[in-house]
């Protein structure tokens, strides 16, 4: 591996947009099986010795970070504290002094074991999916019964505000399902300062059994969601914010709600990010089924600069913009839980 000392070039499409994002995927497992990520007969895994390694993702984030400017990770999977080395990794991405945000997106099912380590070992960013607060409902989509224990982490880390100034929980809106559920998350946001809820659309991947009669679009939410409240619009975080920013415009609703609008208005000419496959496949978006392998060019003995020339050839590529929903819903790409959330 090549010793680096150098300032990053940028990561930039053909498009002018700059990438600074990385989501790595840690694993192809995961402990629920929710149904718009994993198909009803589940996935075949990839062998074990196909999944990268902790030195191979620690290698790419180096080459990310020191080449290509990158200064936010999410980690994700499958679940991403199923992974035994998770910890390593995240005190592997901190050591770099340019990182500005580590982030995870978990189930929240094992997460009262990782809490305080998670934030001793640089963790800044807590995303954790949840989409219905009915137990039975929860044990229906998720098909497993982990309800109680999710929500007992959730309390668990809002109870830790120093540690996690901000815990986001993501919701993924389905007609007929979950819509019926939308106020009561926004009451979670009563008194809770360091909570934001974020509303997402359902969006089509392989055998997640999508159909537009399950879409519910973000207008449609509003619509809902104001009957009962008065909504103050907040200014987005950055301007590659994916959430459209809203509070509820009364002194005790103290979190934030968020609304993320990846089928009815797209964000594709903002798009920061890239991400890595728990097999090491760079995909340039989310959408897009083309992909290239920097597990095989880093087991092939690749340097540093003809990894990084191979992201930046492959990410010149990127599309303008992901293809329609409703061609979405017919073309061929992973199932999410083998992409990485």
């Amino acid at each position: 591996m090549t010793s680096v000392s150098r300032q990053p070039a940028l990561l930039i499409d053909s498009f002018n947009r700059l990438h600074n994002y990385l989501r790595i995927s840690l694993t192809e497992r995961c402990n629920l099986r929710c149904q718009y990520c994993m198909p009803e007969k589940g996935i075949d895994l990839s062998p074990a010795n196909h999944i990268l390694t902790t030195n191979e993702i620690l290698r790419l984030v180096r080459i990310f970070t020191l080449y290509g400017g990158v200064n936010k990770i999410r980690l994700t999977g499958g679940e991403p504290t199923i992974r035994k080395d998770l910890i390593d990794i995240i005190r592997g991405i901190r050591a770099y002094p340019t990182m500005k945000t580590i982030g995870i997106t978990t189930n929240g099912v094992l997460l009262h074991r990782f809490l305080e380590p998670l934030a001793e070992a640089g963790l800044n960013s807590l995303n954790i999916s949840l989409d219905t607060l009915i137990k039975e409902k929860f044990e229906f989509l998720a098909r497993r019964a982990a309800f109680t224990r999710v929500i007992t982490n959730i309390r668990l880390a809002l109870d830790m505000p120093k540690l996690y100034p901000l815990v986001k929980i993501n919701c993924v809106v389905m007609q007929g399902i979950n819509t019926d559920e939308l106020n009561d998350f926004i009451e979670l946001t009563r008194d809770q300062p360091n909570l934001a809820v974020r509303f997402i659309e359902y969006m089509p991947f392989s055998d997640n059994k999508w159909n537009e009669k399950k879409y519910f679009p973000y207008e449609a939410m509003l619509k809902i969601i104001k009957q009962k409240y008065n909504l103050e619009k907040l200014p987005p975080n950055d301007k590659n914010d994916t959430t459209k920013w809203y509070r509820v415009n009364e002194n005790s609703y103290q979190g934030k709600v968020g609304f993320i609008t990846s089928m009815s208005e797209h964000f594709c000419s903002t798009c920061n990010r890239v991400r890595i496959t728990a097999d090491g496949q760079l995909k340039v978006c989310l959408f897009d089924n083309k992909e290239m392998s920097l597990r095989d060019a880093l087991r092939s003995g690749a340097t540093d600069e003809e990894i990084y020339s191979l992201i930046q050839r492959t990410l010149y590529k990127k599309e303008k913009e992901h293809l329609p929903m409703n061609d979405l819903a017919t073309s061929e790409n992973r199932p999410m839980i083998l992409i990485g959330g």
